[in-house]
């Protein structure tokens, strides 16, 4: 375990001294010695993968020892600019197995960037390593990985915190603690939520020849294997749900995770949702297009709409959630967020994100496709210095992986009540649908040989 200190005067650059305090707690503000660099791995080199390690090379000492990655090219591109951007200029050991890099690394840190569909056997053999891990969000595909990541977390007692940064992000910190904990929007008994980003890659493209450089068999990994039919990076492989839970496992997640963190939340009592293929029937893509949910909490719902195509109802918060108290009415997205007062009485309240582009220049420069998020880039900072913070005092960090799977696996309730046409009341005790045998069986999808799935009970 490292002793691990924060630079006061790094960590305020990127941030007022309130939020530091209320995100990382004033224990961290004085100190000030430099810790030994902790040695960190990446699964996934692709555009998450780097952007979160980037991040975290930005806030602390780190040496990334290794780097993960079935497709050469990317993996070799990403070794190069680590060993451009890491203070010792080494280049990491380049792995294709990242059971084979866990075996012969001592690493304190793994972070996880693959696609959804791997991320549950990545982390559990991660921390059976003996690290602590950062996964990104959604945390799996079916809700008993879940269930074992978190029985995992918990059995080596390894600090896990997902990528649902909302909870670091500033202009949202100052939202909940100067709106929602100030009572300003009193009672809420009705929430909101939506995408309306036309992000569903619908192509037609042939199938073709895998190239050399890319290991197809273990991309696919324990999902079913699909005909190859192009690289799967970036946006292709989330329009199938072989590999994930579509725009509402991908995009409700984080709404839904920022609405539970802004009223302290936790398991919807029950949970229906419709949709389907509507309108853009002519791609591969076997995703929904358009769909509702609605996560019942006592005296409260919370609303899901997504549709991949039209114009959003508020062409200023298109994926956003939207908080309705007695007293009034609060909008938040990842880009602003805007208090209404109910009456004359009170006083509207406008917050912007904040950007860190002088203070982190290589967040503009950083040569990587696609373009990393800059509104992301500071919560995705002081995500990572919570995750530290939480490794120092072995404690849970903001984003711990329990909160991560109930956000997750609400958002894989919904899709089962989709395509079952029933509501979904699941039982964390007894880790079943209540009443429903036929649902409780799809709480655990089939894996590909010779993977198995991982069980809650034997991790």
């Amino acid at each position: 375990m490292h002793n691990f200190n924060i630079n006061r005067r790094r960590f305020l650059q990127g941030t007022t001294a309130s939020l530091a305090l209320s995100t990382f707690g004033a224990r961290g503000m004085d100190l000030i010695n430099p810790p030994k660099a902790y040695r960190v791995a990446l699964i996934g080199t692709g555009w998450y993968g780097k952007s979160d390690l980037f991040r975290l090379i930005q806030v602390a000492p780190v040496e990334v020892i290794a780097l993960c990655d079935v497709d050469k090219r990317m993996m070799e591109a990403a070794a190069k600019l680590v060993s451009q951007r890491q203070k010792s200029g080494k280049t990491p050991k380049l792995y294709g197995d990242y059971q084979k890099m866990l075996a012969e690394n001592e690493l304190d840190i793994v972070l996880i960037g693959t696609p959804d569909h791997w991320h549950a056997l990545q982390m559990i053999d991660a921390v059976k390593a003996g690290a602590n891990v950062y996964v990104q969000k959604p945390i799996s595909v079916d809700v008993m990985e879940g269930e074992a990541m978190v029985a995992a977390a918990r059995k080596y007692n390894k600090v896990v915190q997902v990528g649902t940064q909302r909870k670091s992000t500033p202009h949202l910190i100052d939202v909940k603690k100067n709106v929602v904990d100030a009572g300003l929007l009193g009672k809420v008994s009705h929430v909101e939520m939506c995408c309306y980003l036309h992000m569903r890659n619908n192509g037609n493209p042939p199938v073709q020849a895998v190239p050399d450089f890319l290991d197809y068999n273990m991309w696919t990994g324990p999902a079913p294997l699909r005909p190859y039919d192009g690289l799967p990076h970036v946006r292709w492989w989330r329009t199938f749900k072989e590999y994930g839970n579509g725009i509402t496992g991908d995009m409700c997640v984080h709404m839904l995770d920022t609405v539970r963190w802004m009223l302290n939340l936790g398991w919807p009592k029950r949970i229906t949702s419709e949709g389907g293929i509507y309108v853009q029937k002519n791609g591969k893509s076997n995703i929904s297009d358009t769909q509702s949910a609605v996560f019942e909490f006592d005296e409260l719902n919370a609303v899901w709409t997504h549709r991949t195509w039209g114009t959003p109802n508020n062409p200023d918060y298109p994926w956003s959630f939207t908080l309705y108290g007695e007293k009034g009415t609060l909008w938040g997205s990842t880009m602003q967020a805007d208090f209404i007062p109910d009456g004359k009485d009170g006083k509207k309240m406008h917050f912007d994100v904040l950007y860190e582009k002088e203070k982190y220049p290589e967040d503009v420069t950083e040569p990587t496709e696609p373009k990393i998020e800059l509104n992301a880039a500071p919560a995705t900072r002081l995500h990572m210095l919570n995750f530290l913070d939480a490794i120092e005092k072995s404690g849970r960090p903001i984003a711990d992986i329990e909160q991560g799977h109930i956000s997750t696996a609400s958002c894989i309730l919904a899709n089962m009540s989709m395509e079952t046409g029933r509501p979904m009341v699941y039982d964390p005790k007894k880790r079943e649908i209540v009443g429903d045998k036929e649902a409780t069986k799809l709480l655990t999808r089939a894996y590909r040989d010779p993977w198995k799935h991982p069980d809650p009970n034997k991790v």
